[in-house]
């Protein structure tokens, strides 16, 4: 029997028809510092910062995770890529930078053009709403590893920063406020224990286009929504001094990582009632008999970023979340 390529499964022809098809979608995110066009071994991009006197390159790399089985069960495939992107944004916001350029990894069992295209349209559209170039990445195809219809995601995001201007968190001092800007939903984080929790274990009937009164909309909508990209707030509210601190609130719940910014010593005390949770949250909870300590480790809980600052400036800071049209909410002090 003879064996070619495209019998044990890889179809190269089929992957440079999805190169082919994108290019000018992906070339519309670039900007002059972008030097070469899609295709090369590797992304160009000019690192001339003439405007600052000590720029910092700051990246950050990240998946989607187990959210993708959402995906692949609804047959909705443009929100993961939004998600990728304004998660590795917002990890690189918080540390003050701005995002320069985007580089995605795309793998799965057996190329599927259209599903490769709503994933890539989901890239270009967060990557221009972030002001990001995406200027490279890698499409793999590997029978065997993923059943059919599935696939996984990873992306690296680079910004860059002024070293006076970095949020590195040394400035926080007891007494300080944190306040917490509300989220859409579970974002990117969680979605092992909310799936064994509303799809699996305990609900065993229920499909993702059934319509929960509580959730106002199905499981699929909630479940899907977009991780939020809090970019559009860092930069409003960066610019005042007494902001000492931000954390984006991903894996490991409020307290860990909003901890990961604190200086030796310091701690927290959070009200965990000074804002409502979302809904989905509370069915969770509700459905899974999962214990308080869990959920405040494994979700955000309705709280996507916090920042840290002087109380002189907590009012400013809720301001400019209101003229975005998001909550604010005082949560806590530093110890």
């Amino acid at each position: 029997m003879k064996h070619t390529y495209q019998s044990s499964g890889v179809d190269i022809k089929k992957g440079e028809e999805l190169v082919e098809e994108m290019k000018e979608m992906v070339s519309s995110t670039y900007n002059d510092a972008v030097i070469n066009p899609i295709g090369g071994f590797g992304g160009m991009f000019s690192a001339s910062f003439k405007e600052m006197e000590d720029p910092v390159l700051v990246s950050s790399v990240d998946g989607v995770g187990t959210k993708l089985i959402v995906a692949f069960r609804a047959g909705v495939y443009d929100t993961v890529g939004q998600d990728l992107v304004n998660h590795c944004v917002n990890d690189i916001a918080v540390c003050g930078a701005d995002p320069l350029f985007f580089l995605d990894y795309f793998s799965t069992g057996k190329l599927e053009k259209r599903i490769g295209l709503e994933v890539i349209r989901g890239f270009v559209k967060a990557c221009k709403e972030n002001g990001a170039a995406l200027i490279g990445g890698e499409t793999a195809e590997m029978p065997d590893i993923y059943k059919e219809g599935e696939f996984d995601l990873a992306g690296t995001i680079v910004g860059v920063a002024d070293r006076a201007k970095l949020m590195t968190g040394e400035r926080i001092q007891p007494g300080y406020t944190v306040l917490g800007i509300e989220s859409n939903g579970l974002h990117t984080n969680g979605y092992s224990l909310a799936r064994k929790v509303l799809l699996e274990s305990f609900s065993l009937d229920t499909r993702l286009d059934d319509h929960h009164p509580e959730l106002h909309g199905t499981l699929a909508d909630e479940l899907l929504k977009i991780h939020r990209s809090y970019l559009p707030f860092i930069r409003k509210v960066r610019k005042y001094n007494q902001v000492a601190g931000l954390a984006h609130i991903t894996g490991g719940g409020l307290i860990s990582n909003t901890m990961r910014v604190l200086p030796e010593g310091l701690d927290l005390e959070i009200d965990w009632s000074s804002w409502k949770r979302p809904a989905i949250f509370k069915l969770i909870q509700k459905t899974g008999s999962v214990p308080e300590e869990d959920m405040r480790r494994t979700f955000n809980l309705g709280i996507g970023l916090t920042v840290i600052c002087h109380h002189s400036i907590v009012s400013k800071c809720m301001e400019e979340g209101q003229a975005l049209g998001w909550k604010v909410f005082e949560i806590g002090t530093v110890k």
